[in-house]
């Protein structure tokens, strides 16, 4: 029983994440030396998911798609996620409000080392809708699949899709070439992700080792609020989508995904499980042309724990400066970030860009101000990323159900661990999908 539970990548993973814990606590200095593990894991992820999304688009748009099934099926995403990220940033203001998790600091703007802000301020996001479109437009191809710039690959590839659904027998030939290229890019991801384990020891010794406990205990305010947050937003509005627009319960989904969570927590990238969530989506019941469309998607538009964070910090540095913000500015904010979040994609440090470029449109108060954060923001991206993997998840769900595309019969039997006939027998799968194949 105990040597089946350590062949699980759950438990290898998690004993990896306890470990680094120990190690970063224990030996600090040896954090930037450990970083690479984690590092080395999600850069050989990354290698992968820009051909890997191209596939699954192609083929999905191929095989069942048409220009309007893909027009009508992208409008239903943008304004779900518009929802559920405006639900994700009115819930951050109610509770940094209620909590006032900066309250007591009184920072001194003057004694802030704001040396690190200052590559934050450098790339802005889209702040009209002219640019937003603009920038959604690939001018190098080749350089957006290098740059991994998921917006950008995606329009690639539902051009590419529908060319290909229009070209009859020879786009059919080409389908299955692209097919079985993504049945071998899949099995690449197997391979890489027998390095989760390391990766999650490497990343949480380095965050550990880092940034040290006493960070948490400085600032554990603000983290417990935005834990507590997230667990709102996902037990409550994912909880009511899943249940009403889904027919399905969120917290079996959650012990589905239960490897992807850790592996995210464990690194604090959801990148790292994109494959697989491609994958597992499609095992549950979703077809291939909407998975394909809408993950990608919604790693760029759904980023509603993002969200949730982006209001909860400002607020927290207007608290902590003494500086509190009126409804009126609040409103500002949110108006302002409803654009700004969604223009930075693919960016390092999305969301202390983004958080950046709101301040310096507001004006509410400096962006100097960020210094505040930048020390926990690592303990932070982990429950965000995190909670973008289920609001991206379940929204996927939801809109396949709306497009009668998604087998509820077959969800519920693989939710409730019943055994379910392979979707592609050829297709390789992980360890994790094996017992529900026959």
């Amino acid at each position: 029983m105990a040597l089946r539970l350590l062949k699980s990548l759950y438990v290898q993973v998690l004993l990896g994440m306890i470990a680094g814990v120990a190690v970063g606590y224990f030996f600090p200095q040896s954090a930037d030396a450990l970083k690479p593990l984690g590092d080395v894991f999600i850069k050989a992820i990354r290698m992968v998911i820009g051909p890997i999304v191209l596939c699954t688009i192609v083929v999905g748009i191929a095989h069942a798609g048409s220009a309007a099934k893909v027009g009508r099926l992208g409008v239903k995403a943008l304004v779900l996620f518009e929802v559920l990220t405006t639900f994700a940033m009115i819930i951050g203001l109610i509770v940094a409000n209620t909590f006032k998790p900066g309250v007591g600091i009184n920072a001194d703007l003057a004694s802030l080392d704001v040396s690190a802000v200052e590559q934050y301020t450098k790339a802005k996001p889209a702040h009209s809708l002219i640019e937003f479109i603009i920038n959604m437009i690939p001018g190098n191809i080749v350089q957006s699949f290098a740059d991994g710039d998921l917006i950008h690959i995606l329009v690639f590839s539902i051009l590419l899709g529908l060319a290909v659904a229009g070209m009859g027998a020879s786009g059919r030939k080409l389908t299955d070439s692209i097919e079985t290229l993504g049945h071998a890019l899949l099995r690449i991801v197997g391979f890489v992700m027998k390095l989760a384990p390391l990766a999650a020891f490497g990343a949480m010794a380095f965050t550990i080792g880092k940034y040290g406990i006493e960070t948490l205990e400085q600032l554990g305010k603000l983290i417990a609020c935005l834990y507590l947050t997230c667990a709102v937003f996902v037990g409550v509005v994912l909880w009511a989508l899943a249940r009403f627009g889904g027919g399905i319960s969120v917290w079996k989904l959650i012990r589905y995904f239960k490897e992807e969570l850790l592996i995210t927590l464990g690194t604090a990238s959801s990148e790292a499980v994109l494959p697989r969530m491609l994958e597992k989506l499609e095992n549950l019941g979703c077809s291939k042309a909407v998975v394909g469309l809408v993950i990608p998607a919604g790693y760029s538009f759904n980023l509603t724990g993002t969200s949730i964070y982006l209001t909860m910090a400002i607020l927290f540095m207007g608290q902590a400066l003494n500086m509190p913000l009126s409804v009126a500015d609040q409103i500002s904010i949110l108006l302002v970030l409803l654009f700004a979040s969604k223009g930075i994609a693919g960016v390092a440090g999305a969301s202390l860009v983004v958080l950046a470029a709101t301040l310096s449109a507001t004006r509410i108060f400096p962006v100097e101000a960020m210094a505040l954060i930048l020390g926990i923001d690592r303990f932070q991206n982990e429950i965000r990323a995190a909670t973008n993997l289920v609001g991206n998840a379940v929204s996927t769900i939801v809109l396949a159900r709306s497009e009668g595309e998604f087998d509820l019969e077959r969800a519920t039997r693989v939710l409730n661990g019943e055994t379910v006939v392979a979707l592609d027998p050829k297709r390789p799968i992980g360890d994790d999908l094996a017992p529900n194949a026959p």
